[in-house]
């Protein structure tokens, strides 16, 4: 394996990096680039976390190195292909897997889907399913309130990335551990990622994009480790982060003005789908995340239809015509075709609603929400 034993081999750092990390992890941590340490008595001052400023700080240097090999033309073509395509195929893991089936339970699916969604959120490192189930529902129940763990009300940067930089509030700590994460504790997939995410996420997210480059087509080790690695993972995750940032501050409201997540066309195009975000707030059990059924802004939906259509996806979730109407006629901002609403927002636009839902199986989800509500693919008995 000449990319791994190479003296100063990019690979090799990053590897035994992660692997020092490790060791001093337990079960339920995270890798230390982005977990944030879990103390009780903290406030809103901004306790920073280092060793996450630096390796963020190696990664953005790093990717703007990929991005001038890709520009001036040393990076071959197929190594620019292949880091789009393996960043789509790795977000889809996160916006139809970690997202869409186990955050909100909008739609069930077989273990092939979901061994497939599994695979594909690891390449995507962005903690593994459990992890990331347990801080989504929490950002729902509590969203732009202290419990939150990217609060948009403190600020786009904060929002964006600087959550990850600095140690979590103490509500988003409490509020978490009383979220019910009983279904993934049931799901052996689930359950076997988390114990295995140490090893298989280096693997998965920057050895194996860096190696296939250089045995399949012959491209420089060196170029394959910035290009294929760390820019197509850097890119990757900032078009995730503006979903919690730019889609909680700029865009319309079509379904609640009162809220502070917005519909951003351009965000939801760069995020699969994943930025229809005042609608998503609404309806977080809709398993499209959204009224619109163009697949060119909304490619996860795309998969979970298709994945439906060959019986690996079923019990999709939707929302009827009748409630979006009502909902958009009710507290919309008037941007909605169907509403006539005034399109002044609330003076405080950041306003929480009592009992919010974080998805399909939410005890706080109301029986008419469930009666109107339309489900697609159902199991056959």
């Amino acid at each position: 394996m000449i990319l791994y034993n190479m003296p100063g081999s990019p690979l090799l750092s990053m590897n035994t990096y992660l692997t020092k990390q490790a060791k001093s992890l337990d079960e339920d941590d995270m890798p230390k680039i982005f977990n944030v340490s879990e103390q009780k008595n903290r406030s809103h001052e901004w306790q920073i976390v280092w060793r996450n400023v630096l390796a963020f700080v190696y990664m953005h240097i790093a990717a703007l190195y990929g991005l001038y090999l890709i520009f001036t033309g040393k990076a071959r073509l197929w190594t620019y292909v292949f880091g789009i395509i393996f960043a789509i195929g790795s977000a889809l893991g996160v916006t139809a897997g970690a997202h869409r089936l186990w955050a909100h339970r909008a739609y069930k699916a077989r273990w092939p889907l979901r061994l497939f969604l599994a695979i594909m959120q690891t390449m995507a490192f962005q903690n593994h399913i459990y992890e990331w189930v347990r801080d989504h529902r929490v950002h729902h129940k509590f969203s732009e309130t202290d419990a939150d763990p990217h609060n948009a009300r403190r600020g786009f940067f904060f929002s964006h990335m600087g959550w990850l930089m600095v140690r979590k509030h103490k509500d988003v700590l409490e509020k978490g551990a009383l979220v019910d994460m009983s279904d993934l504790e049931k799901d052996p997939i689930v359950m076997f990622q988390k114990k295995t995410y140490l090893v298989g996420m280096p693997l998965l997210c920057f050895v194996i994009p860096a190696m296939i480059p250089v045995y399949w087509w012959g491209e420089d080790p060196w170029i394959s480790w910035y290009v294929a690695s760390i820019t197509r993972y850097t890119v990757s995750l900032h078009f995730t982060w503006l979903v919690n940032s730019a889609a909680h501050i700029w865009g319309n409201k079509p379904y609640d003005k009162n809220i502070g997540a917005t519909d951003h066309k351009l965000v939801a195009t760069l995020a699969l789908g994943e930025a229809w975000h005042n609608y998503h707030h609404v309806f977080p059990w809709d398993y499209k995340a959204a009224e619109l059924g163009n697949y060119s802004t909304n490619l996860s939906t795309g998969l979970i239809d298709l994945a439906a259509k060959w019986g690996l996806a079923y019990d999709l979730k939707t929302v009827s015509n009748e409630m979006i109407i009502k909902r958009a006629s009710r507290t919309g901002d008037g941007t909605h075709p169907s509403s006539k609403a005034s399109n002044t927002l609330n003076n405080d636009h950041h306003y929480h609603p009592e009992n919010p839902v974080w998805g399909w199986d939410d005890q706080d989800m109301s029986e008419e929400d469930r009666k109107l509500a339309e489900i697609a693919h159902r199991k056959s008995d």
